[in-house]
């Protein structure tokens, strides 16, 4: 495919012509983004229960787990590996689908690791902050960051502006908020693939930490 790619002077990102996703694959992002942003809920939930809530979440990782092995041994579950396979990405075609596994441990982590403000903050980094910029990116994105394997600029900005009125709205703090916003910004853009469902959580809630 014949793209065009101008360097701006800053260095810092390009501006390339790239073909636009298909409806198809616009159809499996909104509902695998859909079911991502499911985890906001976890901290009005761990408000009210935390042992349940951590206690549902490690439920729901092993059952997965469960269901998905069960699926690449050729014995699908109804609905479960049904809703699985529509919102797999190409790359994952024949694989173990780790995205559940890592966005349940990484809300689990967080509900364990930081106290409640933190864990919160992290937990809608992951929801809103990596949900929304992949949404964004993949329906409006069209400048591309470099060394983050087709992350955009569009896609970034989501994310940042995402992690920093959620976190304001759990602490009240915008000054505090912003660099909070700017390494979670800074962390999903590192192209970890679906293992950045653990490392934007937790390098949030430890900058959480230290600045709120």
């Amino acid at each position: 495919m014949h793209m065009r790619m101008d360097r701006r002077e800053s260095g810092i990102v390009y501006r390339k012509a790239r073909q636009r996703p298909s409806a198809e694959v616009l159809r499996m992002e909104l509902l695998r983004k859909s079911i991502h942003l499911l985890v906001v809920l976890v901290p009005s939930m761990a408000a009210m229960d935390r042992d349940i809530t951590i206690a549902i979440l490690g439920a729901g990782v092993a059952s997965y787990v469960l269901f998905e092995s069960l699926r690449q041994s050729g014995r699908e579950v109804p609905l479960v590996s049904r809703l699985t396979v529509l919102s797999a990405r190409k790359r994952d075609e024949g694989k173990f689908i780790m995205g559940p596994v890592t966005l349940g441990t990484g809300a689990l982590l967080s509900i364990l690791l930081f106290p409640p403000q933190a864990a919160a903050v992290a937990i809608y980094a992951l929801g809103f902050g990596d949900g929304l910029s992949s949404l964004v990116g993949r329906f409006f994105g069209g400048t591309e960051l470099p060394l983050t394997r087709g992350k955009s600029l569009e896609g970034s900005f989501t994310c940042f502006v995402a992690v920093f009125v959620s976190a304001i709205a759990v602490t009240g703090k915008p000054l505090s908020c912003l660099p909070v916003a700017v390494i979670a910004t800074i962390v999903e853009a590192i192209p970890a693939k679906d293992y950045d469902n653990l490392v934007l959580p937790l390098a949030t809630g430890l900058v959480s930490l230290i600045f709120l």
